[in-house]
This record gives structure tokens, sequence and C-alpha cells, in this order.
């Protein structure tokens, strides 16, 4: 397979104007979509856009290459222009540029990418691009390229023939967000520097067909300097002792010479892999709050999985129970009938991992792998509510999500803490100190943290019950909306627990109203954030948008959990519209006098509730109510700008 296979001639418009760089990329898009490469258009779109903002892909010097790898893609495939007049594309040094392909790759399947990757190193060259330029038919456009693609690879693409260079003195790891144009053209201009200024230099590429050209031992051993040019974590363990110099993809691409000069004159700084201090050898700081954000982001990634397949499984358990007539059985529904039990308690296993998941990546993301063990254990004593006086757990001191946070958090810097005070020791314990020392010190003093704080915790939520009690002789409404937005605001911690745990206790005293407003407010939150991925996607990325159906779902079996990814990502938008939502039908449904026997099942239990219409009236509202808040509240994504 050659480039030419993968840029049919339907896909190619020269010598065009275009007024701006969404006119350039509506363009290229259609193109696409007339050589049928695409499955879906607006899903195609909205790749790219979120690839662009996370950073021009205009390389300068006239060429911009924007792609996106997505399931939307149904063929792998090329789209390309020439613009003479130029356009705005915000290059790097700010020239207009003229020659735009753009990439459309598929999730599945690699050879493409070798393909693609090779029309990249291509672009680097001037010769190349000026006889682009001077094209004047489509036929002859790819000529030049198939010409210059069997002069410049005969046979393999040069990626293999580097693994058989010998004596490097420099090496280099080059990675993008979505691993196909950048990694490469970084890799190749770094590779060309280092041969200008007689320093061998070997590029592993990080692409998303995954690793490639890989460093060995012996290279790194070897090796006066390393260059991290990259937009994403790359394992760094490996180069402990080396100088390294990180920066981003596009100086790997703009400014190669400099980096391997700055490699040579020796003003790299030495990594060390057990330093908590890692901005000693990164190019460019990045904020604390992006740190944290980053962190956060690590462990909410690694949480979806659970918080979404034991959600349905847990769904199926309630579907099944309803189906066999069991809606009425109280605290049992779910799993009273056999197959329910099994697919229910499987949903919750897996469950049961989503906080110490979350905590243990946090932990991970901040020191490195030894910090993992803690932090699951930080999050999982959070979800058993373990104290001092009692370590097997204390339901009334269970820290919940919140308690997760903060485990993670806390087991990562105490790790980082320990790699500190453990610096004195011979280079000789360094294989012992990640995978013994530091796990098992680690998880012990998060351990006594969490004992220590959980009890806290908990009698936050006793206050909170106490309060609760205090107001429902006052008020019904007012206690409905205050326990329905407190199920949207922390969503399985603290507030929310409290909410939770009134409620079902006060179903044992007859006040089943209660939990109704319990029910309903735990409800709305996901079905909100899942209205508004659906019909308002330009507020979400895609990611988000992906993931967002799952969540209607998930509120009609009242698992409020299916939120947390989106309030994570961003609570300061996302937390008060779920609350607004709540407090909307937990309004509506005490104003209708509905009342729920059960303490659990959403929508299953529907054919117990008191007024069920009035119910269905208050889910609706408050559901619109999230979404419109949501709409309101919520920035519009750059990408879909």
């Amino acid at each position: 397979m050659r480039i030419i296979d993968l840029l049919k001639a339907d896909a190619v418009e020269l010598n065009i104007s275009v007024n701006s760089k969404a006119d350039a990329i509506d363009k290229m898009i259609a193109l696409h979509e007339k050589a049928g490469n695409l499955k879906d258009v607006n899903m195609y779109k909205s790749a790219i856009l979120e690839r662009e903002n996370q950073g021009s892909t205009a390389i300068g010097e006239g060429i911009a290459v924007p792609h996106a790898k997505s399931d939307s893609v149904k063929t792998a495939g090329l789209s390309a222009i020439t613009v003479p007049a130029g356009v705005d594309y915000n290059a790097p040094d700010g020239k207009p540029s003229d020659i735009l392909f753009m990439i459309a790759a598929p999730l599945d399947g690699d050879l493409h990418l070798e393909i693609l990757s090779r029309l990249m190193v291509m672009l680097m060259e001037p010769e190349f691009c000026a006889d682009l330029r001077n094209t004047k038919t489509t036929d002859e456009f790819l000529s030049v390229i198939d010409k210059k693609e069997r002069e410049k690879y005969p046979s393999e693409p040069k990626a293999e023939i580097n693994e058989v260079k010998k004596g490097y003195r420099i090496l280099a790891v080059t990675a993008c967000p979505t691993g196909i144009a950048h990694t490469y053209m970084a890799a190749e201009a770094l590779e060309k520097a280092g041969e200008k200024l007689g320093c061998p230099l070997k590029a592993e590429t990080n692409g998303s067909g995954g690793a490639k050209n890989i460093l060995t031992k012996k290279d790194i051993e070897e090796c006066d300097g390393v260059i991290i040019a990259a937009d994403k974590n790359v394992e760094m363990a490996r180069f402990d002792g080396k100088p390294v110099l990180k920066t981003s993809v596009s100086n790997g691409i703009n400014k190669p010479e400099e980096l391997v000069q700055r490699i040579i004159d020796g003003k790299a700084s030495v990594y060390h892999s057990e330093s908590t201090d890692e901005q000693s050898y990164d190019e460019e700081k990045e904020s604390f709050g992006r740190n944290l954000y980053k962190h956060l982001m690590n462990g909410v990634s690694h949480m979806l999985p659970f918080v979404v397949g034991g959600g349905v499984l847990i769904a199926l358990g309630f579907l099944i129970d309803t189906i066999a007539g069991n809606a009425n059985v109280g605290g049992n529904f779910g799993f009273t009938n056999p197959i329910a039990a099994v697919v229910f308690w499987i949903g919750k296993a897996a469950f049961a991992f989503m906080l110490p998941i979350l905590a243990g990546y946090i932990s991970q993301s901040i020191a490195d792998r030894p910090g993992l063990l803690p932090g699951i254990v930080g999050g999982y004593l959070a979800t058993t509510g373990a104290t001092l006086s009692s370590p097997t757990g204390d339901d009334t001191a269970v820290s919940g999500f919140l308690g997760a946070l903060l485990a993670g958090f806390a087991a990562g810097v105490l790790v980082n803490l320990l790699k500190k005070a453990f610096n004195w020791l011979p280079k000789s314990m360094d294989g012992i100190k990640p995978v013994f020392i530091y796990p098992l010190l680690g998880t012990l003093l998060i351990g006594v943290v969490m004992l220590a704080i959980n009890p806290f915790i908990g009698i936050l939520n006793s206050g909170l019950a106490n309060g609760l009690s205090s107001l429902g002789e006052t008020s019904r409404l007012l206690l409905s909306i205050v326990l329905a937005a407190m199920m949207a605001t922390d969503m399985g911690g603290p507030f929310n627990k409290a909410a939770y745990v009134f409620g079902t206790a006060a179903i044992a005293d007859g006040n089943t109203w209660i939990m109704a407003a319990v029910m309903i407010g735990g409800m709305v939150p996901p079905i909100a954030i899942a209205l508004s991925t659906t019909f308002n996607k330009k507020k979400w990325t895609k990611e988000e948008l992906k993931n967002g159906p799952v969540n209607y779902l998930m509120g009609l079996c009242f698992i409020t959990e299916g939120a947390i990814p989106y309030a994570a990502a961003d609570p300061l938008r996302v937390i008060p519209s779920c609350m607004v939502g709540a407090a909307v039908a937990g309004a509506v449904s005490s104003l209708f006098g509905c009342a729920c026997p059960a303490p659990h099942g959403g929508i299953f239990t529907f054919a117990v509730v008191d007024k069920p219409l009035g119910y269905i009236v208050a889910l609706i509202a408050g559901s619109a109510a999230g979404a419109l808040m949501l709409a309101i509240l919520k920035k519009t994504k750059k990408e879909n700008a």
C-alpha cells in the first residue's frame, strides 16, 4: 500500500479559495464524504475540532495537516486542497497555510498509519512542497506524491531501518494526543537535526498504532541525553539518571536543532524517577491547577468503565426482577429472582471498585506506579468507613466520593514524600524501593490517614441528618427540595449519603414521600447530562458525547454516579446545574404528593409509587431544568465553536 492508495482523486481539489480555517475544515471534510471515507460526517467533524482544540495542526511553512482517529471513519483516507492565497490556520510561524491534507483514520488497524506517517515526513522537505504548489491538475498532484514516496521509501519506512543503526548519542520520544501526524513529523525533524549537527539521533514514535522504533536498554545506557517531544504522558522511569529535556511535540517539529543543541551543550537537567520535582527537567512549566486537573482526569478515565459496566449490570438486575414481578419486595428488589441476583451482584462487584480505582489512579498520576497500591487502599477505606476504633468499617463514617478523592491525592503526595525521605539509601536499593518500600509504607500511612479522617465525615453526615429531621417539621416542600438537591451535590459522597440514609430511614416511619424526593433527586443528574449531550453537543467533548447516552439508563435506574465523570471534569458548572434540576424534581414530586416505599430501583419502582403520573412529570421537569442549566452555564467547547 502506498500514499496514493489512500488519497483518491475525488478527495483532491487544487487552487481554491477559502475564507477561514473553519471553511477549510468543512471543505476537506466534504471531500472525505465525497470519496466515501466517512460513516458519520458530524461525528468526524467533532473529532477534527477536538484535535484542533488541543493545538493547531498547522505545521508552519504553509503546511497544515488536520487529522482525527474516530469510529466515524469507514475507510482510512486523505483529502487535500491547495489554497494559493493561503488561509490563516493559526500556524506557529504566523504564516498562512496553502497546502492542507486532512487525515481520516479508523479506530482499528495500524498499517494505514505507517503509510500516512510517510507523507508527514515528506512534507518536511521544502522541495517536495514546492512541487506540490506548482501542480495544475489532480493527476499531476498525485504523481508528485507517488514519485517522491518511491524515491524516499523504495520498500520499507524509515522507522524500520532505524532499528539497525548503532551509536546514537541522543534519543527522543515523540507523541501527540492522536498519534497520527505530529508524532512522526517531530521524529523526522529531530533525526534530521541530529544528522545535520553530526549527532546521531534515534526517535521512538508513540503513535496510535503503538510504540515504534522502541528505545532499547542499551540505547539508553549509551546515550548522552533524551528529548521528550510529547503532548501526553510517556514512560519516564527508564530514563532515570539521564539528562532529559521535555517539551511539546510542536517544538519537536519547529525547533529540532535548538533542542538537539541543548542536549549537546549539556543544558538539560538530569531526570530522577523518584524526584517529586518533575518540573526540573520540563521546558514548559504547567500551572498547579492544570496539574491537579490532569491527576484528577487520570483517575476519572480509569474509573469510567467501572461506572458504566457495573451500573448497566445493576440496571439489568432491576429489569429482570421487575419482569419477574418483584417490584414491590422492598429492600430485596433487584436480586430476588435468581437470574436477577446473579446479574445484580456481578454489577455490584464491578461498581464496588469504582472509588478505589479513582483514588488509585489519581495517586499513580502523582507518584507513578508506587502510588497505585496506596491510592487503591485509601479509596477502599473511604467506601467502608473504616476508623481507628472500627478498622473493619463503620456505616456512619463512610466518606464516599469525596473521601476517595482525598485518598487519591493524599496517597500520591505521601509516596512522593517517601521518595524524598529515602533518597539517602544506596543506589543498590533502587530496585526494591518502588516495589516494596514505597507501596508498603505508603499504604500504611494512607490507611492511618483515612482511619483518622473518616469519622469526621461521619460526624458531618450525622449533623446533616439531624438538621434534616428538624427541617422536616417545618416544611415538607422545602425538605423535598433540599434532599433532592443534596442527592446531586456530590453523587455518592457524604451529602448524597446523608440524604439517602435519611430517606431510607424514613420509610420505616411511614414517611415514604421523603424517599420519593430522594430517589427523584438522584435520578435527575445523569438524565440531565444525557439530554444535554444529545441536544446540546457543542458543550461537550467527543469522549463525553460518546458516553452520554449511557446516562439515560443510569439515571432511570437511580444510579446517580453516572454523572460523576462529567461533574469531576467541570464541577463549578455541572454540579450546580444538576442541583437545580434535582431541586425542581423534588419540588414537583412534593407538590403532587408522590410517595415511594422502595429504597432503590428508579423507574422500575414506579409501579409501586403513589401518584406515578406526577412522579413521571417530576422526573421530566427536573431533567429538563438540569439540561437547561447546563446549556446556560457550560461553555461551548472550542472545537465545536
